[in-house]
């Protein structure tokens, strides 16, 4: 274990109590920090000083954040501790979001509630003015919230983005029961049967051989029923890095469930260029397996190259994975820069190989969402199904829809505004 000289801390130690507080702020929204690292912070601000913001922000940066998902709630916490004068405001309309007409009329940023739930559950200021009596005419506020919906109702219609980190996990461990149930495709090969439709010649007449050959019971057959496989393109670009880690949650849920249905599951990740992660799903730790994960794929929160990554697909794992119609789940907003024309044809060789195609974009969670983006209106022709892939209650949908092949999601809806 290192061990740590004295600190030279001034009488009113008054920066050294604010760098504390704050991170156990960040430790609250999910950091790893110990003590270490907060001495480390605050003899790094001693060595660099504090009288630039830039500076000042990666001192703690570099002393705080080591991995790439931590720096989004990094930064939020930052800005609401140390730089936005109303933060306290903006924080207590998202706990309180009924109560209005103090803060700005917005929604929270990506990590902002996360950030707010840090700094108000249990993470007070240090009060260095401790001799100040405390004021006797202070208001109790009651809130009624007989007439709210359940958490748990309130969690399954709950945006992934703006969930708390305590949501986070009542929601991870919600879809870790949720089922992912498929039909069974009938298949050409045959099973014996007490009350088949189809006549078992071979086996009547193996059994009416050994009764010197007479016929005393006809056996019966039926179609043997066989699962299809899952394959799943998991965007994980900047723009889908947080939809990204909830849908793998589920993905890993399904494929370590027991008699899920699913013959075998099988998953890539892409942003600038495609990873199998297949293998990691097999671990039965989900921290383990998505860990391992993010190891391999490199390229998270990313920029974004669908064209490519499909293509990839195609060549190199279509024939090994696509066999004996395999339904594809593609999680993406489509928001693709490249020639909408190669990503037209990429996304229809992938729709013809595949049983079938289910788009899940979180962009539908906008009410006005309309296909104006090229990338949309070049994939969106080639999909079976397109569907939100924002909540919870988006993924209990998708496992209804796969019970019904004739569910097109708003795919219908939508190819009529493009004009198709």
């Amino acid at each position: 274990m290192p061990e740590y000289a004295p600190l030279d801390l001034p009488e009113d130690p008054k920066l050294a109590g604010n760098i504390t507080h704050f991170a156990r702020a960040l430790r609250r929204a999910g950091l790893p920090i110990g003590p270490g690292r907060v001495i480390d912070a605050i003899r790094a601000v001693e060595a660099a000083g504090f009288t630039e913001k830039r500076d000042f922000y990666w001192t703690l940066h570099a002393c705080f954040v080591n991995r790439p998902e931590h720096r989004v709630v990094f930064a939020q916490i930052f800005r609401l501790y140390w730089r936005d004068p109303r933060y306290l405001e903006h924080m207590m309309s998202y706990m309180i979001p009924a109560v209005r007409g103090v803060q700005e009329d917005r929604k929270a940023q990506s990590a902002e509630k996360r950030a707010a739930e840090a700094l108000l559950d249990g993470a007070e200021a240090p009060d260095f003015n401790e001799d100040k009596p405390e004021s006797e005419d202070a208001t109790e506020v009651e809130i009624d919230a007989s007439l709210t919906m359940s958490s748990q109702e309130r969690l399954r219609s709950l945006d992934f983005e703006q969930m708390s980190t305590a949501e986070m996990a009542a929601a991870k461990r919600m879809l870790a029961k949720l089922n992912l149930p498929v039909p069974p495709i009938r298949s050409r090969r045959a099973k014996s049967s007490l009350t088949g439709r189809r006549v078992d010649a071979a086996r009547s007449l193996r059994a009416a051989m050994r009764q010197g050959g007479e016929m005393h019971k006809i056996a019966l057959q039926e179609p043997r029923p066989r699962w299809p496989n899952l394959v799943v393109l998991c965007d994980i670009s900047g723009s889908m890095s947080q939809y990204s880690r909830v849908v793998l949650h589920f993905l890993h849920a399904v494929a370590n469930a027991k008699g899920a249905g699913w013959a075998k599951v099988h998953a890539f990740t892409f942003g600038t260029r495609l990873t199998n992660i297949t293998r990691h799903l097999k671990h039965r730790d989900v921290d383990a397996a998505l860990a391992a994960a993010g190891a391999e794929a490199q390229d998270w929160e990313g920029g974004t190259r669908i064209g490519q990554c499909l293509e990839s697909f195609n060549r190199d794992w279509s024939r090994r994975v696509m066999g004996q119609g395999a339904v594809v789940l593609l999680i993406t907003d489509g928001l693709d820069r490249d020639d909408p024309d190669a990503l037209a044809r990429h996304m229809e060789r992938l729709h013809l190989s595949s049983r079938r195609l289910i788009w899940l974009n979180p962009l539908l969670r906008w009410e006005g969402f309309a296909p104006k983006a090229q990338g949309i209106r070049a994939m969106l022709p080639h999909v079976d199904s397109f569907r939100a892939g924002h909540s919870i209650a988006s993924l209990e949908d998708l496992a209804l829809s796969l019970s019904r092949p004739e569910d097109m999601g708003e795919k219908d809806r939508l190819m009529r505004l493009i004009g198709v």
